[in-house]
């Protein structure tokens, strides 16, 4: 394992410290907890934290910031935040006028999550949780509410963050998370392993010229493993999955967001980029927006993973309200 760490108990806190120091006209501790970062000046409306485990960056450190969330809380390596962390950020970003928390279906985030949801509302704090189950590969359709949260973080952060800029209320909130929920579909390939910094093992083993197809954000197993094809081939078998899950759909405009997973470089997510918005348009989709670039990583995995969002009037119109972050900037 070659990474540049000091002590490995000690990676989370001193990425924190140097993410803050580096954006500290913008971003600062929580007076409650060293291992949440806000934005220095809230506004009065409804607060969104977002959180998971580290080793994902910029998920989810990178999207607090305008239009986006107001906090971050952040557990350990591939580990969910506490829920006293937790309890932290809400209180940090709590207005009186509620909190949406946001993160992914992984059984740690959602079991701590749950539990600062009961403490704040023991303070009289309004709490709702948004988990995200975007990973088609991890369930079947009739199983979604078991399915996995991958890339698709970043959709729901951008539109619960436009939202509550634009002052909808607690329960509009609420129901744009629902729709976003039910508009996102994500799956992922991965060719290399990322490794775990505080042990040094990797996330799953590959044989010699295969990939890992229908994988999670920690290296949790895919559909199967194939063996490596050409960037048109790949983009083809991610999209064949996404459509069958979107066909039966009256919404026939989608933005899409082709997400680097730690290694694969900028060239080959361009490609990627390119033929997907080719196949969805072979289908009848009209690609109106296209993130491409590593949003939610896995340390250094070599893969990549492709969402789909969806969209109607009023989504369209909050993803391109503006947001600005250290690692985010869209409507600028």
């Amino acid at each position: 394992m070659k990474k540049i760490i000091n002590s490995p108990n000690d990676i989370v806190q001193e990425m924190l410290e140097g993410y803050v120091q580096a954006n500290k006209d913008k971003l600062c501790f929580s007076d409650s907890s060293s291992y949440v970062i806000k934005k220095r000046s809230i506004n009065n409306k409804v607060g969104i934290v977002i959180g998971g485990g580290s080793g994902h960056e910029p998920l989810f450190m990178g999207y607090v910031g305008k239009g986006l969330a107001d906090a971050a809380v952040i557990g350990n390596v591939f580990a969910a935040p506490t829920p006293d962390s937790i309890l932290a950020a809400i209180k940090e970003v709590d207005c009186g006028q509620g909190v949406i928390c946001i993160f992914g279906n992984y059984s740690g985030d959602v079991l701590n999550f749950e539990m600062a949801k009961d403490l704040a509302e023991m303070e009289n704090i309004k709490v709702e949780n948004i988990v995200i189950k975007d990973d088609v590969a991890s369930a079947p359709k009739e199983e979604k509410n078991n399915r996995r949260g991958i890339a698709g973080d970043v959709y729901m952060i951008k539109m619960l963050g436009a939202a509550s800029e634009k002052g909808y209320s607690f329960a509009e909130c609420i129901r744009l998370g629902e729709k976003v929920s039910g508009s996102l579909y994500s799956i992922g390939v991965g060719f290399n392993p990322g490794t775990n910094p505080v042990n040094g093992e990797p996330g799953f083993y590959l044989s010699e010229g295969m990939m890992e197809f229908g994988l999670g954000i920690h290296g949790e197993p895919g559909i199967e493993q194939r063996k490596i094809a050409s960037a048109n081939d790949i983009s083809r078998m991610l999209i064949n999955y996404l459509i069958e899950e979107i066909t039966q759909t009256t919404l026939k405009k989608t933005a899409i967001c082709v997400n680097g997973l730690g290694s694969i470089t900028l060239m080959e997510l361009y490609i990627v980029a390119n033929n997907s918005r080719r196949f969805f348009e072979e289908f009848d989709f009209q690609v109106s927006d296209m993130l491409v670039g590593s949003f939610c990583t896995t340390q250094e995995m070599n893969g990549l993973s492709i969402t789909a969002l969806l969209l109607d009037k009023e989504l369209e119109e909050l993803l391109n309200e503006k947001a600005i972050s250290p690692h985010f900037c869209k409507g600028v």
